[in-house]
């Protein structure tokens, strides 16, 4: 050790709690000398095997010298992590400066019970993330050729392993810098990490009710009753020390005394006792607790402090948390049949999943479910989101079979740019259909940077991600019918067919307003027409060339049973052999859901795909039909790849960010000079016209001369420069004598010596690129032409990161003022590609330093010849929420659960 670094002194920000393979959990956390005996104790439980391959041979017990080389280190040339559960040390990696380069040599030890967990890997992770920090760029690790395992962890973890073999060891070696391939596999490891949590809580074989009671007004009580009631395929067990029995079942006087392992514990005992009962659970190894009790964090500060306090306690034993102040998790699958909820009825089953932050909704929400005939597969509701979140449940759904549409009701996105990239990844293959409530409540530490964004952008945010958006629960759930009976349109042109013209002229109207085409004009049958000529008509529509989806609108006859005719329009249906690849929606009868009638039942009784939904409207019904054609048309789209320029140095950048932010205040946001937001934007290959700072005329005209006329001087004040009448700019500035009469001219509109003297750029249109805070989406990369009238108008364009190829390119098109880009009125296209690179290269700069608050490149000038900065401002600050870039992690557990909170 280099003797200048205190051994107990680490940075904080490399702790962190990490999922494993299995679903369980560990802290992470750097090595400290008071270690030493937990480290002999690791030691102690190892195999000879895996001490002969970590050591080369025997080493039956840790010597004091090596012992103090292990314990001691100094956070910099050498750095080591341990793995804790509990007060137990299971995992150690560590690596070490080789003589002052920029090479480290990397090595493992794994307790032999937690082999095959993955700790290799996330142990690789976290190592590279701090040597990259403290300026290393390779690794070398010298493994015995047949420790098969440990040589696996490098192999697999998608950098460029150069090998060679001698004497039986071999010696590796690879670059640190991420690669996309290393990338792809940390967020593929990551995806089935929180996969696999998660079905751990929704696969349950057995389940405590610690609080079970006999008491009907207790929540207790109805926890037990309802688990009972939906026939739970594993195994229940009441916890409760005061009665032998709890509704016929056996009671136990705390978890501990279950004779048999638990997988789920559903907390009902109030606030106060839940930390007792956690105790109890941590010693029994429960793999999840869902707690059901309220008192915490919706109860105040104190009880946001209880909370953070049991959630890390649970994680740092190996336990997720559900809640608290949740409603509770359900499964409807035959082979499980859970309702570990406070909802009296297991909803029926089918292929749904739903993720409802709100319990006090959430009884509501499966009420109505039940009504309108949507089966589901799984629900959770999280309450206060301490540990499991919205995302983890994406991560979840993404591969489970038994769900093939996701519903959300969210108060927040937790993780913005992770729900981001999660959701447009699931929506490829499975319909996400999101309630997002608090679109304008902006928390107070993103007023400062945040941007007013105007409703059609935000549900082109929406759109981006793949995101089915509706404003209401009603909404949700009429756009969910569509998605879980019908299949997905192939185009646009929808067909009307009904037997009232005023109702089928409100459709067609309707289907105008949300963009759809009509393929074929609205057919009206009359409302004589008997059961027979209106499914005839309805069969003729359905087979129809120029129709991609149906509306179907009936109004009873007085003289007719409407069950008639839904026996006809269904079998019309069938005849056609249409039902599987063309939508079709009903105005029926004014039901809203599933009549029995339209229903194709499963064998328990619930509609399945192929059942035609009804609402109580004709606007309802082509409402949540055009949703799902927007869907499709989204999903045919090219997706594109997420794209990084080259030239990008983001090692150095983040060095630049952590010397500007060195010894601020946490939450002190920090405007940059010019040369440091140069310095920062060169790290992305983004250079300005050059220019120079004055404060005098004479500076003025020696600057001048030195970057060469033509040049510009400009006031250092933003709202003179963006005058349109240009006070505080002079422009195209060839002689001496013009320079000093524009920096005396400047001088008396500003009242400032100081100003710039800047280089003529090429001509061309003003544009602006920047960065901004939203409180759903998080980073926003924005684009549109300069000028007042733009600014009024508010024609921005916006795109949540990550940026692909293709959102960059529709990026710079979007704006009503872009036809000016690309050749109005004959003028010659501004080169577009130019523009994207430097979009791409901005949203590459705001995914790797989400200290960067604010940015403005204003103005950007497009020509023909490419496009250049004339100047920039960039604000940094502290993340409003955790970034979606680095090794893997667990949402922080010392901050609120707010929109910043769940992962």
């Amino acid at each position: 050790m280099t003797g200048e670094h205190d051994p107990f002194d680490y940075p904080r920000r490399w702790e962190a709690d990490v999922l494993l393979s299995d679903g369980g959990t560990v802290h992470l956390r750097p090595i400290v000398p008071d270690d030493a005996d937990k480290l002999v104790a690791l030691h102690g439980r190892l195999s000879e095997r895996t001490r002969y391959l970590r050591y080369f041979g025997a080493y039956p017990r840790i010597p004091k010298r090596d012992l103090d080389r292990f314990s001691i280190v100094d956070h910099h040339d050498r750095v080591a992590f341990a793995a804790m559960l509990g007060d137990d040390i299971v995992a150690v990696g560590r690596y070490e400066r080789l003589e002052g380069g920029d090479s480290a040599e990397v090595a493992f030890l794994v307790d032999d019970a937690h082999q095959g967990r993955g700790l290799g890997s996330i142990l690789l992770e976290h190592l590279a993330a701090a040597a990259s920090e403290r300026g290393l760029r390779r690794f070398v690790a010298e493994v015995l050729a047949e420790n098969a395992q440990m040589v696996r962890v490098f192999r697999d973890a998608g950098y460029q392993v150069s090998r060679a073999f001698e004497e039986g060891v071999l010696h590796l070696e690879f670059d640190i810098d991420p690669t996309e391939e290393s990338l792809a596999v940390a967020r593929g490891r990551e995806q089935a990490a929180e996969a696999r949590s998660v079905h751990n809580l929704l696969h349950p074989t057995s389940v405590a009710v610690i609080g079970a009671s006999t008491d009907p007004t207790k929540i207790g009580y109805v926890a037990l009753t309802n688990l009972l009631s939906a026939d739970f395929a594993g195994t229940v067990y009441p916890v409760n020390p005061e009665h032998r029995s709890v509704r016929g079942v056996r009671a136990y006087p705390s978890v501990v005394d279950i004779p048999d392992p638990v997988d789920l514990a559903v907390v009902a005992v109030p606030a106060e006792s839940v930390e007792s009962v956690l105790d109890g659970a941590l010693e029994k190894g429960v793999k999840t607790l869902l707690i059901v009790s309220g008192g915490f964090g919706e109860a105040g500060p104190h009880g946001l402090h209880a909370e953070l306090r049991l959630v890390g306690e649970a994680r740092a034993h190996g336990m997720r948390v559900v809640g608290p102040n949740a409603l509770g998790v359900l499964n409807t699958d035959s082979g499980v049949r859970l309702n570990a909820t406070l909802a009296p009825r297991l909803p029926g089953r089918g292929r749904t999943g739903f993720f409802c932050q709100s319990g006090a909704l959430g009884i509501a929400i499966l009420a109505d479910a039940e009504a309108r005939g949507l089966g589901l597969s799984t629900f959770v509701s999280a309450g206060n989101r301490a540990d499991v979140s919205g995302n983890d449940l994406l991560q979840y759904w993404e591969s489970d079979p038994n769900t093939d549409l996701v519903l959300l009701y969210l108060e927040s996105f937790g993780n913005p740019r992770k729900f981001a990239r999660l959701a447009r990844r699931l929506a490829r293959t499975k319909p996400i259909v999101a309630v997002k409530s608090g679109r304008h409540a902006v928390r107070p530490q993103l007023a400062a940077t945040s941007a007013e964004v105007d409703e059609s952008s935000v549900q082109a945010l929406f759109e981006q991600a793949g995101v089915v958006r509706v404003d209401s629960l009603a909404q949700l759930f009429d756009t969910a019918l569509v998605f879980a009976h019908q299949p997905l349109p192939s185009g646009a042109r929808v067909g009307i067919v009904g037997n009232s013209s005023a109702i089928g002229l409100l459709a067609a109207d309707t289907a105008r307003a949300q963009g759809l085409q009509l393929g074929i004009d609205p057919v009206d049958v009359g409302p004589q027409a008997g059961p027979e000529e209106f499914a005839a008509a309805v069969g003729e529509a359905l087979t129809s060339p120029d129709v991609d989806a149906l509306v179907v609108v009936f109004v009873p006859p007085l003289a007719i049973p409407g069950t008639s005719y839904a026996r006809a329009l269904r079998e019309a249906v069938v005849e056609t052999g249409r039902q599987r690849e063309k939508p079709i929606v009903s105005t029926f009868l004014a039901a809203e859901g599933v009549p029995a009638e339209l229903a194709v039942t499963g064998e328990d009784g619930a509609p399945v795909r192929g059942s035609i939904p009804s609402y109580p409207s004709p606007e309802r019904a082509v409402n949540a039909l055009a949703r799902s054609v927007r869907y499709a048309a989204w999903r045919e789209r090219p997706q594109g790849n997420l794209v990084r320029p080259g030239d990008l140095h983001p090692q150095r950048a983040q060095a630049v960010v952590r010397e500007l932010l060195t010894g601020r205040e946490s939450d002190a946001s920090l405007p940059l000079t010019d040369d440091d937001a140069l310095r920062l934007l060169g790290c992305y290959g983004i250079e300005a016209v050059p220019f120079r700072n004055v404060s005098s005329a004479d500076e003025a005209v020696a600057a001048a001369a030195e970057l060469g006329y033509p040049v510009a001087v400009k006031a250092v004040d933003e709202r003179l420069r963006g005058r349109p009448d240009l006070l505080g700019v002079r422009l195209d500035l060839m002689s001496e004598e013009s320079v000093r009469a524009s920096y005396r001219d400047i001088r008396e509109v500003s009242g400032s010596e100081h100003m710039y003297v800047q280089r003529m750029a090429q001509k061309g249109l003003s544009c602006v690129i920047g960065l901004q805070d939203d409180p759903s989406f998080g980073t926003l990369v924005s684009f549109g032409l300069s000028g007042v009238v733009s600014t009024l108008l508010g024609d921005r364009a916006y795109r949540a990161i990550p940026v692909t190829d293709v959102d960059a390119a529709t990026l710079v098109r979007e704006p009503r003022t872009a036809p000016l880009l690309t050749g109005y009125r004959g003028d010659e296209p501004a080169d577009l590609a130019a523009l994207e690179d430097l979009v791409l290269r901005i949203a590459a700069l705001a995914e790797d330093n989400p200290e960067v608050r604010s940015l403005a490149l204003d103005p950007v000038l497009a020509s023909p010849n490419g496009a250049v900065v004339a100047n920039a401002r960039i604000v940094l600050g502290p993340p409003p929420s955790r970034p979606d870039t680095g090794p893997r992690r667990l949402r922080p557990i010392t901050s609120p659960t707010d929109d910043s909170a769940p992962n």
